[in-house]
C-alpha cells in the first residue's frame, strides 16, 4: 500500500481504539501495526488505568488483555459492563479456555489467542465494527418481531415484552437474525458469517456462549425456552406466543 493510499485509508476510518496490555513491547507493535491501518490507538498498561480510560473516553473498540496488574481484564470488562456497551475483543493467553468462556459470558464481543496475528486481529476487529455499526446504518425495521420479542433498530435494542434485554452487540447481532428468520433453523455457519461476521471454525465455542448469555437474559423476563437447539445444526427461535396482560 502506498503513503496515499495509507492517508486515505487513515482519513476514512478514524476510529479511536484502547488497548489495554501490560507488555509494553506488544503494545508498541501493535498500535504501531494498527495506524497504519487507520485507527488512532491510545494505550493503558493496567487494569485501573484502562478502566478509567474506558469509562471516560469515546472508543470504538477496546482491546482488552485478561492477565493484567492491579485488575485483570476480566474485572474491567465486568465493571465496563455495568456502563457502557463498548465492543470488546479479549486477548488471551492459548489455551486458556475458562477465561475465554468467562470473557463471552461476561459480555465480550470477541477473543483472541495471543500471540495473536495482527493481520487476524484487524479482520476481526473490522468484523467487530461493522457489527457495531449496523443498526444506525440501516433502515429502521418497525416491525421486525416475533411474539412479544421487538426489536428496536433506532435504539439498537431488543425488548421482550417492552422491557430492554440489555443485550451486547454481538447479542444484539445473532437474537435479530434469529428474530428476522423466526421458526426456522440458521446454521451456525450463516450465523457465524450473517451476525458475527466471521466464518465458522472448528472449535469455536462464541457462539454458543452468546446464545447462552441470551437465554439467561431472556429466563429473567419468561420462562418459555424460545431459543431451541438442533443438534448438529444450530439454532432456532420458538415464536412465543402474544400476550394482552
Amino acid at each position: 500500500m502506498n503513503s496515499l493510499q495509507r492517508v486515505s485509508l487513515y482519513n476514512f476510518c478514524m476510529e479511536t481504539l484502547l488497548l489495554i496490555d501490560d507488555d509494553p513491547e506488544l503494545c508498541r507493535l501493535l498500535q504501531s501495526y494498527l495506524r497504519n491501518e487507520g485507527y488512532t490507538v491510545d494505550l493503558a498498561h493496567n487494569g485501573n488505568e484502562g478502566l478509567h480510560q474506558a469509562l471516560h473516553g469515546d472508543y470504538s473498540a477496546i482491546l482488552l488483555d485478561i492477565m493484567l496488574p492491579q485488575r485483570n481484564g476480566i474485572e474491567v470488562l465486568q465493571e465496563l459492563r455495568k456502563h457502557a456497551n463498548t465492543p470488546v475483543i479479549m486477548l488471551t493467553a492459548k489455551g486458556e479456555d475458562l477465561d475465554r468462556i468467562i470473557g463471552l459470558e461476561l459480555g465480550a464481543d470477541d477473543y483472541l489467542p495471543k500471540p495473536c496475528n495482527p493481520r487476524e486481529l484487524v479482520a476481526r476487529l473490522r468484523a467487530v465494527l461493522r457489527r457495531s455499526k449496523l443498526s444506525p446504518n440501516s433502515p429502521a425495521d418497525p416491525a421486525l418481531s416475533a411474539g412479544q420479542l421487538n426489536v428496536d433498530e433506532a435504539r439498537y435494542c431488543i425488548t421482550y415484552r417492552a422491557r430492554d434485554l440489555g443485550l451486547t452487540k454481538a447479542e444484539y447481532q445473532i437474537l435479530r437474525l434469529l428474530i428476522l428468520h423466526s421458526g426456522d433453523v440458521l446454521a451456525k455457519e450463516q450465523l457465524y458469517e450473517q451476525a458475527l461476521g466471521r466464518p465458522f471454525e472448528a472449535f469455536d465455542r462464541s457462539l454458543d456462549m452468546h446464545i447462552s448469555n441470551i437465554r439467561k437474559k431472556l429466563a429473567q423476563l419468561t420462562s418459555d425456552e424460545l431459543l431451541l437447539n438442533v443438534r448438529g445444526i444450530g439454532y432456532r427461535l420458538n415464536p412465543p406466543a402474544s400476550r394482552t396482560c
